[in-house]
């Protein structure tokens, strides 16, 4: 057995606070530690079908809480209680969901005016945002659920992808009062939050299914084959879609307040779609990846030959001004959507011959609030007699319901951490994964452009998950 934990791949921890010194051996000094901890008595949530081991193994098991019993599936429902915390980029969000899906609070605090300041996040402004109101946020989701802490089974906390200064204030939150109320802790992927969330409105929605996920910082399409398992059909290889939208804003001089997506789309209604001939990207990559920084490149042309100038508010342009912004709009989220249209249709032709079964797409992330893009990718499904799948707007921007939820289906499974201390000593290093894969790269997805970013500093979600479920079954032979 012991023979089995030296060969543990060193990435199965989920989140947690480790020691500098001891991040690559543990397996070697502590495998003794682990099979002291396996002897104890441990909270099992229901259906649980995994070893919960600590996820650091520098952590005491005597920090997760023996109190609790088993629950049934029914009470489970109706007790389980998850608080969950959002801070990977611009939004600071906190929510209460209980284990059936009914939300008991959900709040956001929005850097809408930082955004307009700067056009667009700038990650150090948007750090000190976050840790300016984060115990405000929280507090207030606990007010509105009308709870406290005590009566919290567990938090969930966003860990990656995103910005790590911002993601570095929500997890010390999070252990804060993870450890200060003894509750466990469960790591989130904020992608797979985005596409999970939509189990929580469509209850019909089951695995398998298509994802097409679509923000600022990233455009994805995932075959969800199960929780935690992956397969990436198609990325982001510079600029997502997000960037694109609020970059089109600035550069038209538009209200950045409600971020530039709503913005452009609004003036789009304005203008003639046809008027500017913008190029589809990558139309000669038959692939699943996109790419939206040609597109900007385009879009910043067309303004300077119109001789707009940004620093004239739209609200303050002459008739024919904004006539031309309108257009420019309205040709440029034409030619964005279509991107996503033709990558889409494809991932369906995929998706079926991998998984036949599948009858959903989900679209979800900030851009999916987007009805023109809605209305645009339901005919693409509609070719294939699939259905679509749309959070409504509230839960598809960054918010922490998302968080709870996906944090509520991974305990279901086993997936948690134990609570950690109630303080952190000074020189223990955060479990940040600021560039995180959610799933394995389908080999037809892969691209050969060259700006494809291929750097990856954490091993995909599902890699992970693959791998720790193969540990835990040579554990259970072994025991």
């Amino acid at each position: 057995m012991v023979s089995s934990l030296l060969t543990l791949p060193s990435t199965f921890s989920r989140l947690n606070l480790v020691q500098k010194s001891s991040i690559f051996i543990p397996f070697t000094f502590k495998a003794f530690s682990l099979l002291k901890f396996l002897k104890q008595p441990r909270l099992r949530p229901f259906n649980y079908p995994l070893l919960c081991f600590p996820s650091s193994l520098n952590s005491p098991a005597a920090h997760f809480s023996t109190s609790r019993r088993p629950v049934s599936s029914k009470s489970f429902d109706d007790d389980f209680v998850v608080l969950g915390i959002e801070t990977s980029c611009d939004d600071t969000a906190a929510a209460i969901v209980r284990g059936n899906g009914e939300i008991l609070s959900q709040v956001v605090s929005s850097q809408a005016d930082l955004l307009a300041r700067y056009g667009g996040v700038a990650p150090k402004m948007a750090e000190e945002a976050h840790s300016q109101v984060i115990d405000q946020v929280v507090q207030d989701a606990l007010d509105k659920a009308s709870l406290t802490e005590r009566e919290l089974s567990a938090v969930a906390v966003t860990i990656g992808p995103g910005l790590s200064l911002c993601l570095r204030v929500g997890v010390q939150k999070a252990r804060r009062v993870a450890g200060s109320f003894n509750l466990p802790i469960i790591s989130v992927h904020h992608m797979e939050a985005h596409a999970l969330v939509a189990r929580l409105i469509e209850k019909e929605l089951q695995f398998p299914f298509l994802a097409l996920l679509i923000s600022g910082g990233h455009n994805l399409l995932v075959l969800a084959h199960d929780l935690g398992h992956y397969t990436q059909l198609g990325t982001t290889i510079d600029d997502a879609i997000g960037e694109a939208f609020d970059k089109t804003a600035k550069w038209l001089g538009l209200d950045m307040r409600k971020s530039g997506g709503p913005a452009v789309e609004q003036l789009a209604q304005e203008g003639d779609a046809e008027s500017v001939r913008f190029s589809i990207p990558m139309k000669q990559h038959k692939d699943c990846n996109f790419s939206y920084a040609g597109l900007k490149t385009q879009v910043k042309l067309a303004i300077a030959s119109r001789n707009i100038d940004a620093k004239v508010p739209l609200s303050c342009a002459s008739s024919l001004d904004r006539s031309s912004r309108a257009d420019i709009a309205a040709s440029f989220q034409r030619v964005a959507v279509l991107h996503l249209e033709e990558r889409c249709e494809r991932a369906v032709e995929w998706a079926l011959k991998i998984e036949p079964s599948i009858k959903h797409l989900v679209v979800s992330g900030g851009v999916a609030s987007n009805q023109y893009v809605r209305a645009r990718l339901d005919q693409v499904v509609q070719k294939y007699s699939l259905q679509l799948v749309c959070p409504p707007p509230n839960l598809c921007t960054d918010n922490g319901v998302m968080i709870a939820w996906t944090g509520i289906e991974n305990f279901r499974v086993g997936r948690y951490d134990p609570p950690p201390p109630a303080n952190d000593p000074d020189d223990f290093m955060y479990d940040l994964r600021p560039r995180w894969p959610l799933g394995e790269e389908y080999a037809k997805g892969r691209s050969d452009a060259r700006s494809l970013r291929r750097a990856r500093v954490h091993p995909s979600l599902t890699s992970l998950i693959l791998d720790w479920s193969k540990f835990n079954v040579v554990m259970i032979l072994q025991l």
